[in-house]
């Protein structure tokens, strides 16, 4: 396939979480429509040790570095080992911090996941994460009461990532892939509490992401059952008449980014307020 040249790898280091360097990776990609990024993600990065062992996987997939690290030493090590790569790397805080520095007439606290406040909605969106990633894919369905909101979709209509993107809003999020002939759980179909939203896309956008992945996991060159848009259509036609049949709402998530999907979600759950 031409497109596969389009691929680079994005490897994202953080000391905490990751989010900071997803969201930001994310929003600089989004400005090369051509190029579609593989990302390698490497949170809770603490010590020479582990950062060393990320280092090793970057030279075997060299790409785009961005980091988060507020240990000097560490962030040192980062520059050095990807200059003698040959690969770009940007600490994506530290202009920030220089900035913020500069205007306050202080110095930083250097302090690792400052950002993170162990506070009531600390708590809630850890529970909720907890929550989503045991309901991930359709693991746990005897509780989906206990959940505030269920995605179902086909394969590859990012119910994982937007359930984990409303997770960290401190939102209980199960999801479930819609199979064709494969019914659904009944304790779904019994739930009253959550919103439960159907996730659909276009035959092309759906092939193409299922191309990517297989691309990215070395399959074999030439079509499968997976990526035949026939066989996407009829999954997708599944999906709806779902939908249909238990008034569920549909989002089409073709040009929608997961925080767009999101907020027509949580959109839909505060008109039932």
């Amino acid at each position: 396939m031409e497109n596969r040249k389009n691929f680079f790898h994005l490897h994202l280091i953080s000391d905490s979480t990751g989010e900071t360097l997803i969201s930001a990776g994310r929003a600089a990609s989004a400005q090369f429509g051509a190029y579609e990024p593989i990302e390698h993600v490497y949170p809770l990065i603490r010590s020479r040790k582990q950062l060393l062992a990320v280092l090793r996987a970057i030279d075997e997939a060299p790409g785009i570095v961005l980091y988060t690290v507020v240990n000097e030493e560490l962030a040192a090590l980062i520059d050095e080992m990807c200059r003698d790569m040959e690969v770009p790397c940007v600490n994506v805080l530290e202009p920030v911090i220089a900035k913020f520095q500069t205007y306050l007439g202080t110095m930083s606290r250097r302090r690792v996941g400052a950002q993170h406040s162990l506070d009531e909605d600390y708590f809630a969106r850890i529970e909720a994460l907890n929550f989503t990633m045991d309901h991930d894919d359709g693991q746990m369905p005897e509780n989906y009461d206990d959940a505030d909101i269920v995605i179902l979709g086909v394969s590859r209509t990012s119910k994982t990532p937007t359930a984990i993107y409303l997770a960290n809003r401190g939102i209980k999020t199960a999801n479930i892939p819609v199979v064709p002939g494969v019914p659904l759980p009944p304790s779904l179909i019994r739930a009253t509490k959550p919103l439960i939203v159907c996730l659909i896309a276009s035959t092309g956008r759906i092939s193409q992401v299922r191309e990517y992945r297989e691309f990215g996991h070395g399959a074999d060159e030439g079509k499968s059952e997976y990526t035949d848009r026939a066989v996407i259509a009829e999954e997708l036609k599944y999906a709806r008449s779902l939908a249909a049949e238990n008034n569920w709402p549909v989002i089409d998530v073709t040009r929608r980014s997961i925080e767009e999907t999101a907020a027509a979600i949580l959109a839909l759950k505060d008109q039932l307020k």
